[in-house]
């Protein structure tokens, strides 16, 4: 299971609130990637039969969770735009291994680390939120962003031996400790 090495700081969740339109609009793009995410596993690994069936069942979850954000972005006015480069994101790949097997269990692990920042963050949302239909979405964001990180750590220990899941994990958590320090606070999700 993905343990964060360090948390997000109080002063980001003060600037999430302080300019929520930024942080939806980026919500809802990080939905719509993580969907693209999931079929890309299974375009990739097409002869791996339980990553197919998971990535399928995540890849419908996320693009609901997508549809979702939509109804609220549009809901506040406001219009997606283009794509920006994720930082975070691009720091984590830099980090993934060449090479067909380790080039598969990193990308596994990068998922699932992804999705618990993913998690961390929604939850430092949901409670900073006033209660209402808002919170509730953030609360229920939180809890499927959970089961996700775990089902990526599931799938490397179903793959690979659980040693080297392990020693991988702490490796990559540690990378994912240091792109994150280097980053500065923004409303977004990553």
């Amino acid at each position: 299971m993905s343990k964060l090495l360090i948390a997000s700081p109080k002063e980001w969740v003060e600037v999430v609130l302080a300019n929520f339109d930024a942080f939806l609009l980026d919500h809802a793009t990080c939905e719509r990637k993580a969907s693209a995410t999931a079929l890309s596993l299974v375009s990739h690994y097409p002869d791996r039969a339980e990553l197919v069936r998971d990535m399928l069942l995540l890849a419908r979850e996320e693009l609901e969770h997508f549809h979702q954000t939509i109804w609220l972005v549009q809901a506040a006015g406001l219009v997606l735009g283009r794509d920006e480069k994720d930082l975070y994101i691009q720091g984590l790949r830099k980090k993934i291994r060449r090479g067909s097997e380790d080039y598969f269990l990193d990308r596994l692990l990068v998922s699932g680390i992804v999705e618990a920042r993913g998690c961390e963050r929604f939850g430092l949302v949901a409670e900073a939120l006033d209660p209402g239909p808002l919170k509730a979405f953030y609360q229920d964001i939180t809890r499927s962003e959970s089961q996700h990180h775990m089902l990526f750590y599931r799938l490397a220990q179903n793959y690979f031996e659980a040693n080297v899941v392990e020693k991988r994990q702490g490796e990559l958590l540690e990378c994912e400790a240091e792109v994150f320090r280097s980053l500065p606070v923004r409303p977004i999700v990553h």
